[in-house]
């Protein structure tokens, strides 16, 4: 396995090859980079698959675009981005994490993949906003008011961002789907995962001591193992 950096216009990549034809989108979370693709390089390179990691704005080389980090800015980022990969693989398929699921099922529910692994995945981004707003006791007519709200845990609630996601809901997704879950995902409520799993056919896998973040070495050994069977 090789590992080379590219770029999409002006989006940084790290390619992950073993010169397959087909190939992984690597699409990180918030918090993530293009380097966490390694994990799963590490796996699907042995299968004979090419691995692409990018970074999302505001993170990895792209700190200093924190406020591009939203589904209008990062979609035709995602858009871009496979739509290149398509001229060089015969295959694309997709690997995200958290809002990085959320992000790629508004971009790519209209496109060609092969499969999607999600980890974690924010399905209804609607659905989470309000429960944001509800730990903060805010409500819809102060965010109205408002535009913007800072929180005590560290996000920005934003009218904009909410109305965008009422205007766009995730209608979509026929992609063959595997999701892990965790059990303790204090971000995503199991009832939204079930409620997708039902839309959209796809295989779910829960660890039930498992967080949101998948950082443990018992949480880790998991996601290699279900990493490993998605790949069969």
């Amino acid at each position: 396995m090789k590992i080379e950096e590219l770029r999409f216009g002006e989006i940084p990549g790290l390619l992950y090859t073993v010169q397959a034809d087909r190939a992984f989108l690597f699409v990180h979370g918030k918090g993530g980079n293009k380097e966490e693709a390694a994990l799963l390089a590490e796996m699907a390179c042995e299968k004979g698959w090419d691995v692409v990691g990018i970074d999302l704005p505001g993170f990895g080389q792209r700190t200093a675009e924190a406020e591009r980090f939203v589904p209008w800015e990062a979609g035709p980022e995602l858009r871009e981005v496979y739509a290149e990969l398509k001229t060089r693989y015969s295959a694309v398929a997709l690997f995200a994490n958290s809002i990085g699921a959320y992000f790629s099922l508004l971009a790519l529910g209209d496109k060609a993949l092969e499969r999607a692994l999600f980890v974690s995945p924010v399905t209804n981004m609607e659905r989470l906003i309000l429960r944001m707003m509800e730990w903060a006791a805010v409500t819809p007519e102060q965010l109205e008011k408002e535009r913007e709200i800072p929180t005590a845990f560290g996000e920005t609630l934003s009218w904009k961002y909410l109305c965008y996601v009422r205007e766009h809901p995730v209608t979509h997704w026929a992609v063959p789907t595997r999701i892990l879950y965790a059990g303790r995902d204090a971000l995503v409520e199991r009832e939204t995962i079930e409620d997708f799993v039902r839309q959209s056919g796809a295989e779910l896998t829960v660890m039930e001591e498992g967080e949101h973040w998948f950082h443990t070495e018992e949480q880790l050994a998991v996601l290699r193992h279900w990493i490993g069977e998605s790949l069969e």
